[in-house]
Formats: C-alpha cells, structure tokens, sequence
C-alpha cells in the first residue's frame, strides 16, 4: 500500500525517528544493501513496478501495529490466507491462488534474504520473521519477481526490518498489555556518528517481546494456557565511507529469537464448535511448540558515483524446533495398526465415538495404557549462501536501461528427527505409559544446493518502460534416509537424488497515457522446485499473465488488475498441517489448473479532497479469484482427494473485500478496518460446498485510536474483532478451528 493515504499520520509514526533523514552535518550514507537487492524498498514507489506489486510501509503499519501477519496483509488484493491460531505464529499464505500451506509456495525473505528454515529443500515456514518488529513489507506478485526465486509462481513476500537510524542517537519504545493478558514490547536504539568527514559508525540494538495466556480454555486439570512467548532481538553494527564519488557500506547483523507456544493441531467437532468454540480438548494438553531462530549476515554494498552499485550479503541461519503433540489415539492401545489420526477422528466422529471420547477426556474415563500418542515432531534447519547484484543506468540506443545481474549460490538442510510417547487418559489427565527412542519415528536429513542467476533491464523509451528478464536456477536435492532402525546413523544411508535446472524468462511492460493514467501487463513462467525424495519428480509449472491500469491524482487512486495463472503441473505436499493421511514430505501431482483472477485497490483522502484541516483516509480491496482443475483423478492428498475436472482448489475464497475508513486529526486519530472472506471448501470440488467441508464466510472489524501527548509521547488503543464475531477459519489440520474473538489492547508510545 502506497503512504499516499497516511502521510499525515506518518509524522506520528512510531519509527519516524528510526527512518528520519539524515542530519545536516552527517556524511552522505552509501546506499544500504537492500536497497539493490529488492524491487521496491522502503522509499521507493510501487507504481512505478511494471507489474503487480504493494509496500505497506511503516506508517501503513503503524495505524494498526499489528503483531500478526495475517491481519497485516489484508489490506492487499490477490492475498489468500488460511488462519490457525489466531496469532499469526505459523501463517499460510499464498499469493494469486497458490497453496497456503505454512507459505510454502511463494518466496519468503527477510531484508532479501531467503527466511524460510530451509527454502529450497523445506520450504514450510515453521519459522515466520515477527511483524511487530517489521518496518515495511514488500509483496511482489508479477513479473519483477523472477528476481527472486526460487518460487516464482505466485511472487514474493519481502519483510523488511528496522534500519539503523541515520540520526546520532535515536530510538522509540513501545509497550502494549491487554486481554488474554497479552504484553508486548518493542524497543530500539542506535544511530550514526562521524569519525571524520569520509566515514561514519554506528549501530541498532532492537528488543521485541510477545506473551499472552490464549484465548482456548483446555480441558481437565490440567492449569496449562493456550498462549506463547516469544523473545526476539537484532543487532547491527554499520560502517560507511565516501571518497569523492565511491561510497562503501559494511553492516553485520545478528539476530535471535525463542518462541514457546502451547498450540496444538487438534481442532473440534462440528458440535463442540457450535457449543464452546473456544474449547480445546484435555488430549492436548501437553501440545507445546519450542523453536530457535537465529540469522547472521554481512553486507557490503558499494556505490562507484557513475550509475553503478553493488550489493552483496553473506548469510546464514539456524532453526531448530520440537512442536510435540498429539498425533494418533488407539482406544485399545495395542500398536500403531489400530490407531487413527486425530484428522480421521474429527472427520468422522460418530464412527470414531470411542477415540473421540478418548480426546475430550470424558470425566470418569479411564483409557488403556498407551491409547495416545504424543510426537516430538523435532527439526534442526540451517540455511547458509551468498547472493550479489550488480546495478547501473545507461544510455543506448536512444534509450534509458536501469539493468541490474545477480548470483546466488545456497545451501540449505532439514534434519528430521522424530520419536513419539504414548499416555493414557485418566479423568482427563495424560499419564505418560511409554517413553519412545529418539529418532525410531523418522531419521533422514533432506538438502538442497542452489545455484541461481539473473538479468533484468528496465528500458525506458518514450512513455514506454520495457522490463525483460531471466532467471535460471539449478537446484540438486537429496535425501538421506536412516530409518527407525538406525537412531545412531552407523550404516549407509538409503539415498534419493534429484537435480531440476529451470529457465524463467519474464516481461513487464507499462505505458504511461499521461501524468494519471498508465496501463501495465506482463508474462512469465511461473516455477517451484520439487520436494526431495523422488528422484524422478517434475518442478511446478505454469505460465502466469497479467494486465492492468491504474489512476492516480492529487487526493485519491486505484489500480485493478486481471491475472491468469495456468500451471501445467500444480504440486501437492503432504505435511501434518494439511491433515496428514499420507507419508510425510511426499509430493503429488494435480496436472493442468488454470487460476484466474481480479484484484482493484482504491485510496483516497477524503479531506484532502473537501479541502480540511484533517485527513481522512479510505482505502478499498477486493480479490475475487476462480481456480479449476483441468483433469480427473484420484489423490491420496487430503485436501485434494477425488477430483473431477472442473473441481475448485480448497482454501481459495472466490471473493475477498477490505474496506478501511481513518482520521487524523493531528493531535488524535484512528480507523476502522473491516474484512469480508467468502465461503471456502476444504477438499477440492465444485457446485455446493458440503456442510462437512465448508468453512463459512465471516466478517471482521478491527478497530484503532490514538492521541499524542506530546510530539514524542503517544496513547493507543486496539480493539481486534470489534463486533466478537464467532467464525471457523479453517478445518484442517484436524477439526475445525476459531478465529480470534474479540480483545482491548492499550498501549503506550515514545520517541526520541
């Protein structure tokens, strides 16, 4: 979203201080490394992109300062999310119609760096950079993001972090507390000082914490919560230089966050959803999340005075997580033959009465020994690789090339090492009978190593831009598989291999009719590589197409845009978190699908345009989006099954509207975001959605105030779910789960 709407309230911004200018006397800064490697930065403007493409900046993000991504993105057309817990911990987002499933099919960085825990080989994200702390977020969705990769089917999703101040010493704090005893703070500090007049040194130390109990009460006597904590810090130190015309800029960061987190995948019945659905059953109790993020980088961008930049960043990170939880119950405990995931016995309760018995602890109930099984689902990731661009302008031809040549070379890993415990349910308490070997459930490591290259140039002749560009990626994916038998991996793996090298050609083309109006489109292959474990395995295809126009004048704009999406071979994989059924990491194919869509965006300033003293933002979303498989078959992926041509993908709503109305008066100001999402299917098919399958359309209001103080002094307040609205978000990954009922937050601002 562009900060057109919100530029009055952006000198209330929390960050202002942190992405203020530069001071008089301050050496000129060398351009940061982030400002080569993404499309559109945080100065920069998205209209200008010949293609789709949105910056919600940290003025955009500040009206609502939201800590979950979801709620954050829905002000942006062509989003599609499946939410879970309510907290944005673990989103699903997929862009134009691709799946959602942990985000595993758009490509997810940080400040251009690949964040997924592994995103070649595991690109699941298990691990999601934090919002609160975010001070823009970059969503490409055309053909720019062939500069991107490796997934480039539905485009890109770019968080981009807090820099380090330009001034000599700044720095904000916030602080929120609210229901559900929510508490979250956020703090930064640091800036830039001369040592001479060619260089500068400085730094940013940035804290973020978030903690609330939940709002799902568990059953039994347990006295667990159904909430988190989350720990996250950053640091980084920067030097910069000039030398007449040639400027360097070197930063090193380092940063490390913790999360526990007691969510679970067990959902409920369609009964105990319409009586209590906040309720969580006393077999998951002892459900917990405890993960490990941390990511090191080096950057070095260098500015030649003569059009010329180049960018480069070594990186690396670390993720390591064990989520342990309920997997199977077996009311007769007698081995894994008898037992049922927790997904089969939420979608057929009536057949599965005994095991459903066992889940919701019965009072007087007690289960046989072992009945339960409990997983530490346990996962070390590490990523590490070094990506460089080189940037410049020229002349030729009678006509302007902003071009830009970029390397990537990466390694990344998933090591899987997995075991499970059994209990027995007793009066509602889990009672542990059996205590598993580590690695006897799974023992393999997957890994990818990629080398990828691209060249884009935007020419400019007339009102014409042309932006052609090419992307190849090669990537060689192994698994190494131990098994059960082999927890100390003493003899040979068995060894899968696979090695895909893909060509992604894109253009973008926008005329500009005249200062207001400009038309856009483009066209290029959209490409993910495919999951390791299959040595014959073919990539995700598809040819992806967009046109669009958009308008804009002093007090308002918009933009609308049609896009077709026809992939030639659309990838499934399973993972617990689409319900399971099938063997973990295996891929399916869905064959032809076409996606096809309509995104409008419109922002206007309603007090700009009557000429008053106060602004009034308005800004209006809508997505609709039809998705249809070509041909028939039968899938043992769950959210797929039995499919007919014809049939609709699941968790894609058809239609999607957000609507925000502002004020910012100055001294005080707020808005209120309103959120519709259609009806959504949970297995593909088409004509009316089974009662069994259907999550139902549900409209959101989320409402903010606030009132300054003082120029550095701010009060706030943040009501989600105004209304209270009871809806069902999703029925996967077992049984059908709550969005987030309503919660009062307040909080406190300061600057300096």
């Amino acid at each position: 979203m562009r900060s057109v709407l919100l530029a009055s309230a952006a000198a209330c911004a929390l960050s202002a201080p942190v992405l203020a200018q530069q001071n008089e006397n301050a050496v000129q800064s060398a351009p940061t490394a982030r400002d080569v490697i993404v499309v559109i930065g945080l100065s920069g403007d998205p209209t200008d992109v010949p293609g789709s493409a949105e910056v919600l900046t940290a003025a955009d993000l500040d009206v609502q300062d939201y800590s979950d991504i979801n709620r954050s993105l829905r002000a942006v057309p062509g989003v599609n999310m499946q939410e879970e817990d309510g907290y944005g911990l673990r989103p699903n987002i997929g862009l134009r119609g691709t799946g959602l499933d942990r985000s595993a099919n758009i490509t997810l960085m940080e400040d251009g760096i690949l964040i997924a825990p592994a995103p070649y080989s595991a690109p699941s994200a298990y691990y999601f950079p934090h919002t609160g702390r975010m001070a823009g977020i970059e969503i490409i969705k055309g053909a720019a993001g062939v500069r991107y990769g490796p997934r480039t089917q539905g485009g890109s999703l770019n968080l981009l972090s807090t820099p380090v101040p330009n001034e000599t010493l700044a720095g904000q704090l916030d602080f929120w507390v609210g229901d559900e005893e929510q508490r979250r703070v956020h703090a930064t500090i640091g800036g830039m000082r001369d040592i001479n007049q060619t260089t500068q040194i400085g730094g940013l130390l940035e804290a973020y914490t978030n903690t609330a109990a939940g709002f799902k009460n568990i059953d039994g006597p347990s006295g667990r919560d159904s909430g988190f904590d989350i720990e996250d810090y950053v640091a980084r130190i920067r030097l910069e230089t000039q030398t007449g015309n040639i400027g360097h800029a070197f930063e090193l960061r380092a940063q490390y966050s913790d999360e526990v987190s007691n969510e679970t995948y067990l959902g409920l019945t369609e009964a105990d959803f319409a009586a209590t659905p906040f309720r969580r059953y006393a077999a998951s109790a002892l459900d917990q999340m405890n993960a490990e993020h941390s990511l090191w980088s080096f950057s070095h961008t260098a500015n030649f005075g003569n059009d010329l930049t180049l960018g480069s960043v070594l990186y690396r990170t670390d993720f390591a997580r064990d989520w342990y939880k309920l997997d199977r119950v077996d009311p007769d405990g007698v081995g894994p033959m008898g037992a049922a995931s927790i997904s089969s016995i939420l979608a057929d309760p009536v057949s599965n009465a005994a095991a459903l018995a066992i889940l919701q602890g019965t009072p007087g109930l007690v289960s046989a020994d072992n009945a339960m099984r409990l997983k530490h689902n346990n996962r070390a990731y590490y990523a590490q690789g070094f990506q460089t661009e080189l940037a410049g302008s020229t002349e030729l031809g009678g006509m302007a090339h902003d071009w830009h040549v970029g390397v990537r070379f990466h390694y990344d890993q998933m090591d899987r090492f997995q075991w499970a415990n059994h209990y027995r349910m007793d009066n509602g308490s889990l009672v542990e009978t059996n205590r598993g070997i580590p690695g006897t459930d799974s023992n393999r490591i997957d890994s990818a190593t990629a080398f990828a290259f691209f060249v884009q140039d935007e020419i400019v002749t007339g009102r014409w831009t042309f932006v052609p560009g090419v992307r190849f990626e090669r990537v060689e994916l192994k698994r190494e598989n131990w098994g059960g038998g082999d927890t100390a991996r003493l003899a040979a793996p068995t060894v899968t291999e696979n090695t895909i090298d893909a060509v992604i050609p894109g253009v973008g083309v926008r005329y500009d009719v005249n200062t207001n109006w400009s038309l856009f489109g483009g066209v290029h292959r959209g490409f993910a590589p495919p999951s390791p474990g299959s040595a014959t395995q073919e990539p995700e295809d598809a040819i992806n197409t967009e046109f669009g126009a958009r308008w804009g004048q002093d007090w308002w704009s918009a933009e609308g845009v049609v896009f077709f999406n026809a992939y030639e071979n659309l990838l499934g994989s399973c993972t617990n978190s689409t319900g399971g059924g099938c063997t973990i990491g295996a891929q399916f194919d869905g064959g032809e699908v076409n996606v096809v869509g309509l995104e409008f965006a419109a922002e206007a300033d309603f007090g700009d345009a009557l000429d008053l003293d106060v602004s009034i933002p308005v800004r209006l979303a809508l997505t609709h989006t039809q998705t249809e498989f070509q041909n028939s078959f039968n899938s043992a992926f769950e959210p797929w099954g039995t499919v007919l041509a014809g049939d609709e993908l699941p968790y894609i709503p058809e239609n999607q509207i957000y609507g925000a109305l502002g004020l910012d008066a100055g001294q005080f100001g707020g808005q209120l975001a309103l959120t519709w999402v259609d009806d959504v299917r949970a297995v593909a098919g088409q004509g009316a959605i089974p009662a069994n399958q259907l999550i139902e359309s549900h409209f959101v209001a989320d409402a903010s105030a606030w009132w300054a103080f003082s120029d550095g002094l701010r009060g706030r307040v943040s009501v989600r779910n105004l209304t209270d609205e009871v809806y069902a978000v999703a029925r996967r990954p077992a049984g059908l789960r709550p969005g987030a009922p309503r919660a009062v937050l307040f909080g406190l601002s300061a600057d300096f």
